[in-house]
């Protein structure tokens, strides 16, 4: 039940894309000590070590997971397994305001995946805002040169952050249709514990995979061990709390606002950590993608 914005809520919402800013800009300062995927893995492993405590009686016989294994399985991989191991990827050859740029077109993403596989009706008012996200979108990736546009070079990160935001939009589409008992359902720990079950799976896999394919090293460390508390806390578990609370007080329309201010913290942290500052084309990329999702959202 909604109960509208106000300031305790506006903060509790400012926090998670806040944590997200920093997950990219973290990830950026290690992708020299540990290799991208297995950075996901170990993300995951410490929060789900932290999480025990509070929804270690999910992994029991009877607590409702494993009759609905194959939900879940899906979710962990979506949301776990894919999501930030392809963000990490990208992060191996783009900045992070990059990232989080292309990042900010997901409710496009949404939009599209709804009408396509979930029966979703689209307005025009929808496509117009589509279009203008999707205009920032090919600003950010054409690096806000129209005329090399049909003749550009995509870096790999850029082709793997379209690929995280599409999973993130199933994901996000999965969570919609409710198939988990409910006891698992209204206890956030909980829900996210049954899904890292499933995405450890996932992760370990594809860090094998890793390892086994390329020449993966870690160079452990104060820095490496900081960075790995930092994401395992902060963008797996305080980010997840706080955002789940703020849209239930605000509602998803309002909230889906306050991650748009991904972009921004970004560009605030690259600039001061890693030295990389935003240029214009990154302002004018901001504007529309916003301005897209402000068009697509208003009834």
């Amino acid at each position: 039940m909604t109960t509208g914005l106000n300031l305790r809520t506006a903060l509790l919402l400012v926090v998670p894309p806040l944590l997200w800013a920093g997950n990219a800009v973290v990830g950026r300062l290690v992708h020299e000590l540990v290799p991208p995927i297995t950075l996901n893995f170990l993300r995951w492993a410490l929060a789900f070590v932290l999480l025990l405590p509070l929804a270690g009686w999910v992994l029991r016989r009877g607590s409702g997971l494993w009759p609905h294994w194959k939900r879940f399985a899906l979710l962990g991989l979506l949301g776990v397994g894919a999501y930030n191991a392809l963000q990490y990827l990208a992060l191996q050859t783009s900045s992070p305001l990059n990232v989080t740029l292309v990042a900010a077109s997901t409710p496009v993403w949404m939009l599209a995946i709804g009408w396509l596989w979930f029966a979703q009706k689209v307005s025009h008012r929808q496509i117009m805002g589509a279009l203008l996200s999707i205009t920032g979108v090919l600003v950010v990736l054409s690096r806000g040169q129209w005329a090399l546009l049909a003749q550009v070079r995509l870096v790999p990160g850029d082709l793997y952050v379209l690929l995280a935001t599409v999973a993130w939009a199933f994901y996000s589409w999965l969570l919609t249709q409710p198939k988990e008992p409910p006891a698992i359902r209204s206890d956030w720990a909980a829900f996210l514990m049954a899904q890292m079950v499933f995405g450890l799976g996932w992760s370990g896999f594809f860090a094998a995979g890793e390892w086994a394919l390329t020449d993966a090293h870690i160079r452990w460390g104060w820095p490496l061990a900081a960075a790995l508390l930092y994401v395992a806390v902060g963008p797996a578990i305080l980010a997840y709390r706080c955002w789940g609370i703020g849209v239930q007080r605000a509602g998803p329309a309002i909230a889906g606002f306050f991650a748009n201010l991904t972009p921004l913290f970004a560009a605030l942290m690259s600039a001061a950590f890693l030295g990389e500052l935003p240029h214009a084309y990154h302002g004018i990329a901001f504007l529309l993608i916003v301005g897209g999702i402000v068009v697509s959202s208003r009834r």
